[in-house]
């Protein structure tokens, strides 16, 4: 049994290489033949970075397809047949990078054989502006959405890649990027001051898994993940009893359930916690490695903080609007 499991997974594998081969072959003439002006097709991994793109390139994008929707965990997701034919048909890919979508190593290392265009934007960030994740030497935490003064610089990466494509559009993407950059300053000066109301001894942000590292640097936060930076690792019984007791001991009242992340974990939290009599409640779902809903103010990047913070805010004692930065915008929900 296992030397057919073994045999249909090589399959698998000689399928998708040949089905690059093939593509890029396909694919290549037009490509070579096409103009390098807009309007250009990107292919991006996250939805947040394809927010930013839209944001940056408005009409010069003929496209812009994310691979990782709603819910989707970057670091478990294979690419599909489907995800490798959209990433040949666009004239620009646009990753994380960081080790986030570490399935895709493959298939990156594929495309970029077959000739096409590929940019991890949160890997030019400056060494000593990034964490590291503490379950494995000399890996840095890939979450740096978390922090918006960060990804403001990752999203000026993303700008340099459009123009290094599209250099005819070097002043429409420079507006963009500047517009696109002021609205996040704002986004995180307002998280700044909801978040700011929390009482010290309050100031620990529990979540399924350990995402939020750039958040608590930026708005001063202990943050515990049961399970580590990437969701490949199993909290075990000995992690759990971990965190209920630092839960207990500092009458923590919210624990953080993720959008993206099975909440299996942080019940057996909260059930702990509640036969040690504390009562920790399981607050709003926040998001970490994904988005909400495409079409909502949660499916873009600044409602998805805008939303976390707001919601942190309320949970551990602090103030904050109900609607958040976005009723103060008067922008739809």
């Amino acid at each position: 049994m296992a030397v057919i499991r073994g045999r249909r997974a090589f399959l698998g594998l000689a399928g998708m290489v040949f089905l690059l081969g093939a593509l890029a072959a396909a694919w290549m003439a037009p490509v070579a033949a096409q103009s390098e002006a807009a309007p250009l097709r990107v292919v991006t991994t996250t939805a947040m970075i394809a927010d930013g793109v839209r944001a940056i390139g408005g009409e010069r994008l003929a496209s812009v397809d994310s691979l990782l929707g709603e819910g989707v965990d970057p670091h478990l997701y294979k690419p599909t047949r489907a995800d490798v034919a959209r990433m040949l048909r666009a004239d620009l890919i646009i990753g994380n990078g960081l080790q986030l979508e570490a399935q895709f190593q493959d298939t990156f290392d594929q495309l970029v054989r077959s000739g096409r265009s590929l940019v991890f934007a949160a890997e030019r960030l400056p060494k000593d502006r990034l964490l590291a994740d503490a379950a494995y030497q000399n890996k840095p935490d890939p979450h740096v959405w978390m922090d918006p003064d960060l990804w403001i610089e990752v999203m000026a990466q993303v700008r340099d890649a459009l123009v290094a494509k599209d250099p005819a559009g070097q002043a429409s993407y420079t507006r963009g990027y500047e517009n696109y950059a002021e609205r996040i300053r704002g986004l995180s000066a307002y998280a700044k001051s909801v978040l700011s109301g929390i009482p010290p001894e309050r100031r620990v942000l529990i979540t399924a898994h350990d995402a939020f590292g750039y958040f608590a640097r930026a708005y001063g936060f202990g943050v515990i993940g049961i399970q580590g930076v990437s969701t490949e690792s199993e909290a075990g019984l000995r992690r759990i009893e971990e965190v209920v007791e630092l839960a207990v001991a500092r009458k923590i009242p919210a624990i953080f359930v993720e959008a993206s992340v099975s909440d299996r974990n942080v019940k057996a939290v909260v059930e702990g916690s509640t036969r040690r009599g504390h009562d920790l409640r399981i607050a709003a779902q926040i998001y970490s490695d994904s988005m909400g809903t495409p079409g909502t103010y949660e499916g873009t990047y600044l409602g998805m903080i805008d939303h976390n913070a707001t919601t942190i805010a309320r949970a551990l004692g602090g103030e904050a609007p109900e609607r958040g930065l976005n009723s103060r915008l008067g922008t739809g929900s």
